[in-house]
């Protein structure tokens, strides 16, 4: 059931996902398409997520989006200093702004990173930990990992939750998608996206989300015509055939991704799979020293398993 419409106000609007944004020359949304949009979301009863460019968009732009309750998702390099501050999520594409940038603890940031900046910097992801009120961590080219770079993330999530342990004792409670939403979890919360979310693009056309539009330019209708996507059930938890008997509740479980790698929506890629077990290990490990310590957590049980790749659990399917 559709929950979600995402609108992508401009070609350039800033990616808040795995996927890059190909485009570069500047297409704003239509203002009549921009308006069926709006009356779409509000005849599906969708909640709506418009997604800005880095640069100022007419007021006229601004006085539609203010026309029904919705969510801002706004790039760090946007011009408008007013935009960013009324935005709902931020969003880093690489590290060189966080530094300087004026964090809100009440906020949630998504910071987009590769995997070899994220290995090196990870001291500099510790002490972001107590100025945002949410921080999302999104791997760039995790359809890339090797062995070795499983090795040194599985490192990084360690020191990490070294840090996010040592928060909690002091009574604080950061949040960190890739170690703090498994323990908050029982059952799956993933992207969902052409089963709860779908995105409205530029080009007046609806699209599975914003990957499927930048990369494939696969259409599944428009706000006037309705959406028709080609065997729903594919994008459905219910008929994913691993990920339905999973428990790393926190993976994105990012279809994009999964027809990326293995051609199938409803698959994952290896790489998918061990990087979002090596999270919900280490997320157990955690959860574990918090409780150890006495720091009131749900009673959400994170069982011990033997394989990082559920291929490699299938005989128990």
């Amino acid at each position: 059931m559709l929950k979600y419409l995402v609108i992508l106000l401009d070609d350039t609007a800033t990616s808040f996902c795995h996927y890059a944004v190909s485009k570069t020359e500047k297409r704003p949304i239509a203002p009549e398409t921009l308006r069926n949009g709006i009356l779409f979301a509000m005849k599906e009863n969708l909640n709506v997520q418009f997604v800005y460019p880095d640069y100022a968009l007419p007021a006229e732009y601004e006085t539609i989006v203010e026309s029904i309750d919705h969510v801002k998702i706004v790039s760090s390099h946007c011009e408008s200093s007013d935009l960013k501050k009324a935005a709902d999520i931020v969003v880093f594409n690489g590290w060189d702004d966080m530094e300087n940038f004026a964090w809100n603890s009440e906020k949630a940031y998504v910071l987009r990173t590769p995997k070899a900046e994220l290995f090196e910097r990870c001291d500099t992801l510790k002490t972001l930990l107590g100025k945002a009120g949410r921080l999302n961590v999104v791997i760039t080219d995790v359809e890339t990992f090797t062995e070795t770079d499983f090795e040194k993330y599985k490192r990084a999530l360690a020191s990490l939750s070294e840090s996010i342990e040592k928060r909690y004792i002091d009574g604080q409670a950061p949040q960190l998608n890739v170690l703090t939403d498994r323990m908050m979890l029982e059952a799956m919360n993933n992207c969902n996206a052409g089963d709860e979310v779908i995105t409205l693009a530029p080009d007046g056309r609806v699209y599975v989300c914003p990957a499927f539009y930048y990369e494939q330019a696969y259409s599944i209708g428009s706000p006037t015509d309705g959406t028709d996507i080609k065997n729903p059930q594919l994008y459905k938890l219910a008929y994913a055939p691993i990920c339905r008997h999973c428990d790393a509740y926190q993976c994105k479980r990012c279809v994009w991704l999964n027809r990326k790698t293995t051609l199938e929506v409803n698959t994952p890629s290896h790489e998918q799979c061990v990087t979002a077990h090596l999270e919900r290990n280490e997320s157990r490990r955690l959860l574990g020293n918090i409780r150890k310590v006495g720091q009131f957590m749900p009673e959400t049980d994170i069982p011990e398993t033997d394989y990082l790749d559920p291929f490699d659990n299938h005989d128990k399917w």
